[in-house]
């Protein structure tokens, strides 16, 4: 009876060995997977969540035009990128870079079966523009997604830490971090009243735009120590539809972006300025209004075109530049 006993337990046991090297196995190739993929991918948190990224990235799609000039200035060239939104279909201070570079389609309408032709292995959009083609941008290749357009700092972080490019990009934002505090000493060494009130203007064919500190054009101005209008409000900015609304843009200084080349912009901008509200208020007065370039203060969205705001600054202003 014992051996019976004996055999019967050695028989439980053989079964039971069996049944567990397979999932021995599994789990021993499961482990081994992940530490190969941990070798070869790397986790990115972004404004959609998070996604596995290679950690050498070799084809890269950009989707808005901060990526696109955040990429530029990381020093990589993407393989496909959206048509700009002036001097189509690239901003001239970035086709030297891109030239030969595929477009795949517009900002707000990217052109999904192009980018697949392109077999990236890594799309970098924005929640703002893509948040309702994520998921079919994440089964054509791992993305990342940005908040919003306009924040230049956190969109070139976030391309940075995606293309592995992190010591670039801390060197991109430290020299232009220099080149603020030395645009702020001298603004304020010239300046008796600084900090000085900006507003700046946008002219559209039938309204005003008036950009605060949560626009593109206002966080850089803000990091030069710049003031706003209407402290109190929120988000990018507000529109003005009557020029009744004039007082509320009042500033010590107007940076005046022309939308486009359209005659009724022009026509426009004519009118507002016309208006005797206009002439009483602080910049008109002391002359003070001046016209700056559409694309480097609210189409660029990137820190290259921060650069040449700070460039435009420097010769409003009639200050030396050092050498970058």
């Amino acid at each position: 009876m014992l051996v019976n006993q004996v055999r019967k337990w050695a028989f439980l046991l053989t079964v039971i060995l069996l049944i567990l090297a397979p999932v021995n196995q599994a789990m021993a190739s499961d482990s081994k997977n992940s530490v190969h993929k941990n070798d070869v991918y790397k986790e990115i948190v972004h404004a959609m969540g998070s996604s596995e990224v290679p950690k050498k990235v070799l084809r890269v799609v950009t989707l808005f035009q901060g990526a696109t000039d955040s990429v530029v200035a990381l020093g990589v060239t993407p393989v496909g990128v959206v048509d700009s939104w002036a001097q189509q279909p690239t901003y001239e201070y970035l086709r030297d870079a891109l030239k030969g570079v595929a477009h795949v389609g517009l900002e707000t309408q990217p052109n999904l079966e192009a980018i697949v032709a392109l077999k990236p292995d890594l799309i970098i959009g924005t929640k703002s523009r893509h948040e309702k083609i994520y998921h079919q941008l994440s089964q054509i290749a791992p993305t990342v997604m940005t908040e919003n357009v306009y924040d230049f700092k956190t969109i070139l972080d976030l391309t940075a830490e995606a293309l592995g490019k992190q010591v670039k990009g801390k060197q991109v934002w430290d020299d232009f971090q220099q080149r603020i505090t030395t645009l702020h000493n001298a603004i304020k060494q010239r300046e008796a009243n600084w900090p000085l009130t900006a507003a700046i203007l946008n002219i559209r064919a039938d309204h005003l735009r008036l950009y605060l500190n949560q626009s593109f054009p206002g966080v850089v101005l803000k990091e030069i120590g710049f003031k706003f209008p209407l402290p109190n409000e929120k988000g990018w900015g507000v529109k003005l539809k009557t020029k009744e609304a004039l007082p509320s843009v009042n500033a010590d200084v107007f940076f005046v972006i022309l939308h486009s080349n359209d005659a009724a912009v022009r026509q426009n901008y004519d009118a507002w300025r016309a208006h005797p509200l206009w002439k009483m208020l602080t910049a008109p007065k002391n002359q003070q209004v001046y016209e700056v370039d559409n694309v480097a203060w609210l189409l660029s969205g990137g820190i290259l075109g921060a650069e040449k705001i700070l460039d435009q600054l420097y010769q409003i202003y009639q200050l030396p530049q050092a050498d970058q």
